[in-house]
């Protein structure tokens, strides 16, 4: 009996042990497998990104065409073709794409649209529209919106307005408001807004509705060209057809009364974009008190500053850098110092022309202290300022 309960022991004891080992095996083997791929992937992507000569990168991230870690990450992908381009060696580039077009991931749209894009930002624009033409999927209106941008960022208006036309004709792609508001957009940074306009009263013919975005951009540029009776028009139209402006479009209202000196009209918009409950952003303040700035209102500047705070706004560079210019300009340095120090400490540097005016300034009214003061912030920027200009400010300090 004792010698069965011991056979029985020493069995399960057997099997037991059999299964730990056999657990730990198959634990051993299954943290190998986890820990292959990342190996061999891994190691990949740090030296694509460590790796500085032109010819050595485009061989390393070639031999990883396929490696899907690398390929289908975007910033190893954009990273490594943005330096390439910055070396010069664009054949290089062309190499590396095509390359990508005839593997299993150029068969994807969204793929190819990230490839016509790659070769738009590095200005090559017709292997950017070659891509478009010679895709091995199904086009669609994504596509399409990524060779306009391209074309609309090349500045080549010919090539622009062809690609616009064949369009449907050729690829019958039909459009959208995002398609008709690069279009637009593109047009007006060309310096065409008449065409844009133009454009824009087709498209909505043939059922494209233009939306808040569309008509912004035309008021905007108009704005830009001093053709405001043109603006206020399109501005009334979009009123009329049901479309309300946004933020954006008060701010380039906004813009366009500062240029023109109309300071207390952009701050009476201001007003009326609460009113209406559109509440001004950082911008919208910044133009604001540029524009009272600029008439030598520096009062209502101070106000308007003020009341950025109240409303639970903290200044932007943008606000700190016009702040202290224009109240150097009416000798207020003691105002300006305070706006240049809290710019500083926050890492915001002002122009270097800009703190050599507050230095002056400093240094006449004997605010000496002060003035040691910024030159210290000064010497905490990184990058720091060159030799010269550093040499600059020490003088204007020595001449006390």
């Amino acid at each position: 009996m004792v010698s069965q309960i011991c056979s029985c022991t020493s069995s399960s004891t057997n099997k037991q042990t059999f299964r730990f080992y056999a657990t730990l095996s198959n634990a051993a083997l299954t943290a190998n497998d986890i820990k292959k791929p990342k190996v061999l992937e891994e190691p990949a992507l740090i030296k694509l990104k460590k790796e500085r000569n032109p010819d050595r990168l485009f061989h390393l991230f070639k031999a990883n065409a396929s490696n899907r870690l690398v390929v289908e990450n975007s910033y190893a992908f954009e990273d490594t073709v943005s330096r390439l381009a910055g070396a010069g060696r664009f054949d290089y580039i062309e190499k590396l794409l095509e390359q990508q077009k005839g593997l299993p991931q150029g068969r994807r749209e969204g793929f190819v649209v990230r490839i016509i894009m790659l070769y738009g930002k590095c200005g090559m624009v017709k292997h950017a529209v070659s891509t478009f033409r010679d895709m091995g999927c199904c086009r669609s209106v994504k596509s399409v919106n990524a060779v306009l941008k391209v074309l609309g960022e090349s500045g080549d208006l010919e090539a622009f307005e062809r690609f616009v036309s064949d369009v449907r004709s050729e690829f019958r792609v039909e459009l959208d408001v995002v398609s008709v508001n690069i279009v637009i957009d593109s047009l007006c940074k060309m310096g065409f807004p008449d065409k844009a306009y133009v454009i824009m009263c087709e498209m909505e013919r043939s059922g494209i509705k233009p939306d808040v975005v569309t008509y912004t951009t035309l008021i905007s540029a108009f704005y830009k060209l001093g053709r405001a009776e043109i603006g206020n028009g399109i501005w009334n139209l979009m009123v009329m057809k049901g479309c309300f402006p946004n933020l954006a479009t008060f701010n380039a209202r906004v813009q366009f009364l500062v240029n023109h000196g109309r300071a207390w009209q952009a701050n009476s918009l201001m007003g009326m974009m609460r009113y209406i409950g559109i509440m001004p952003d950082e911008v919208t303040f910044n133009l604001v008190i540029k524009g009272f700035c600029r008439a030598r209102f520096m009062d209502m500047a101070k106000r308007v500053y003020d009341a950025l705070h109240d409303e639970g706004y903290k200044p932007n560079a943008r606000i700190y850098q016009t702040m202290m210019h224009y109240l150097c300009k009416e000798g207020d340095f003691s105002m300006a110092y305070t706006m240049c120090r809290r710019s500083m400490e926050k890492n915001w540097y002002p122009s270097v022309d800009s703190i050599y005016e507050l230095l002056r300034g400093l240094q006449t009214t004997g605010k000496i202290d002060k003035a040691r003061l910024i030159i210290s912030l000064v010497h905490k920027k990184v990058p720091s300022y060159n030799a010269d200009q550093l040499g600059m400010m020490e003088s204007i300090l020595k001449k006390s």
